[in-house]
């Protein structure tokens, strides 16, 4: 039976006679460094719109710390980061992604130094870290664990020097325009402007993930998932979305935030040990505490479970120079009174990185005419069923850049100006009780931490949807008119495609783990495919990159 998420197709209600109109050539939302890559790539060829939810630089990619991997340009080092990436992926990747990926990554670097990137030095070139699930040091860094905040002063700096990119900032988006299924621009939000419609060629989607949904995670306050449940009222295929990977250690001090310690940290020999002192990973698998995320995600909340205890300790303590190689990370341990020098570091897995998001070819394009997609809330192929640590930037800059020249091309092919066509919206009243919409957020974020995290079971997933229908029930029907309803509204979308598509993958692989597996993929690895359907939504299987 059809829900009100299979049924909803604009948040808010507008008339385009009414609204105020923007237009451009292509229009990229999210400035983060896919979406900012996609921009100084499509401004090539007209004019860009680059559509910023808060500041400019207030994405997920100023919170990374690690670096970005890249091979060396020889045959056998590109082979290499491809074998692991592969090895790491499960096999659930699209090859021909993942090779697009190793081969383009070390010019990605070479464009960033011509930009004025500031990465670490060694004798003899980059200063290269490893981290988990790279059989090499391959991760370049910059200013020791601040790569994040780096490459996003880089890549702002370069698109304040093109004239044909204007960046609209603090400015929600809503969803996207669509006309007769062709995607034409976006509806729009502005705390003082009002809403608007932002008709564009070409449209690029770089909104990034959904980490929000979890009561424990990385993600910025931002990471809502609204461009993935835009995409789908949309008509996108969205693939592999019970895939989000759990980063091992974040920083747990109990009623404060979770903040990021760095898999390089381990990568530079860190050992993760339970409160006794006692290392824990070399019982769990061979690399220790260099096994892929999704491993040591789970062997840390085997081991919690095991002992009683709220985190284990990162050890740091036989680190010659550690605050000189993680500056931040030290400095955000002393806020809370840990010296690095004598203390063990707590820490607990939390939702980290979304690997499934909108099916996109090669080249950007979705399944919708008109849109594009890259960065996180892309699914590229690139990580099959568990990211390998620091693919993720260097997947923002050679897809950000692929899809901002598939857009840029398109829309200088397309010789008549973009249509301003009347479109209208108006969903019916609702007479059902309105729900306490800060409840709502902090009971889904619970349920899906409680039931759709780390470990998963068939019963579970079924208890979330049925939970996620009612308050959907509640909350679908309103037309609400500020961010906090629509966040809502967007969490409660995105959540419902992640728990019906763990519960149509059956079996455990990568960091998607089921404790009640029931088939093997082995042999016929697939894709969770869903899109958005009046008659219900269905997950169904795909082969990998149909």
């Amino acid at each position: 039976m059809p829900t009100l998420y299979d049924t909803l197709r604009y948040l808010t209600n507008f008339d385009s006679n009414r609204t105020s109109h923007i237009l451009t050539d292509v229009l990229v939302i999210g400035s983060g460094v896919a979406g900012a890559r996609a921009a100084i790539e499509a401004s090539r060829y007209g004019l860009v719109t680059l559509l910023c939810k808060a500041d400019f630089t207030d994405s997920a990619t100023r919170h990374a710390q690690g670096g970005i991997a890249v091979s060396k340009k020889d045959a056998a080092a590109i082979q290499s980061h491809y074998d692991d990436t592969m090895r790491v992926g499960c096999g659930l990747n699209r090859p021909e992604a993942v090779k697009l990926l190793v081969n383009e990554g070390p010019a990605c670097i070479d464009e960033l130094v011509g930009w004025g990137i500031e990465l670490d030095r060694a004798e003899n070139g980059f200063a290269l870290t490893r981290e988990g699930g790279h059989s090499v040091n391959r991760i370049v860094h910059a200013h020791g664990d601040q790569t994040g905040r780096e490459l996003v002063r880089t890549l702002r700096r370069r698109v304040e020097q093109i004239d044909t990119i204007r960046i609209f900032d603090h400015c929600f988006f809503l969803d996207f325009l669509t006309l007769d299924g062709v995607c034409v621009g976006a509806v729009a939000f502005h705390k003082q402007h009002g809403h608007q419609l932002i008709w564009a060629k070409q449209t690029v989607l770089a909104t990034g993930g959904c980490g929000q949904i979890w009561r424990e995670t990385t993600n910025p306050p931002i990471s809502t998932g609204d461009g993935l449940a835009a995409a789908f009222r949309a008509g996108a295929r969205l693939c592999d979305m019970e895939m989000m990977q759990f980063h091992p250690t974040t920083l747990y001090v109990a009623g404060a935030g979770r903040a990021l310690i760095s898999e390089a940290v381990r990568g530079e020999g860190a050992y993760l040990v339970d409160r006794n002192g006692g290392r824990f990973m070399p019982d769990y698998h061979a690399d220790a505490e260099l096994a892929p995320r999704d491993i040591v995600s789970r062997a840390i909340q085997s081991h919690l479970a095991e002992t009683r205890a709220n985190c284990v300790y990162l050890d740091v303590r036989h680190l010659t120079g550690f605050a000189k190689r993680f500056p931040h990370i030290a400095s955000l341990c002393a806020d809370f009174e840990i010296d690095v020098t004598r203390d063990l570091i707590p820490v607990r897995p939390s939702a980290h990185y979304m690997i499934g998001g909108v099916d996109v070819g090669l080249d950007g394009s979705t399944t919708v005419e008109g849109l594009l997609c890259c960065g996180e809330a892309s699914c590229s192929g690139v990580h099959g069923a568990n990211r390998m640590a620091s693919n993720s930037l260097l997947e923002g800059l050679v897809f950000g850049k692929l899809s901002g020249e598939t857009a840029g091309r398109r829309a200088a092919a397309q010789s008549h100006p973009t249509p301003l066509t009347r479109i209208t919206h108006q969903s019916p009243s609702s007479s059902r009780t309105a729900l306490d919409l800060s409840d709502i957020r902090n009971s889904l974020s619970s349920v899906m931490w409680r039931n759709v995290g780390i470990v998963r079971r068939g019963d579970h997933l079924r208890e979330t949807c049925d939970i996620l229908d009612f308050w959907g029930h509640y909350t679908l029907d309103k037309t609400f008119d500020d961010v906090l309803g629509w966040e809502t509204q967007n969490k409660l979308t995105v959540a419902r495609l992640i728990a019906l598509s763990a519960l149509e993958r059956t079996a455990s692989i990568g960091v998607h783990y089921r404790s009640d597996a029931t088939s093997d993929e082995s042999t016929t690895p697939y894709q969770v495919a869903v899109t958005r359907d009046a008659d219900g939504t269905k997950p169904h299987r795909v082969p990998v990159g149909a």
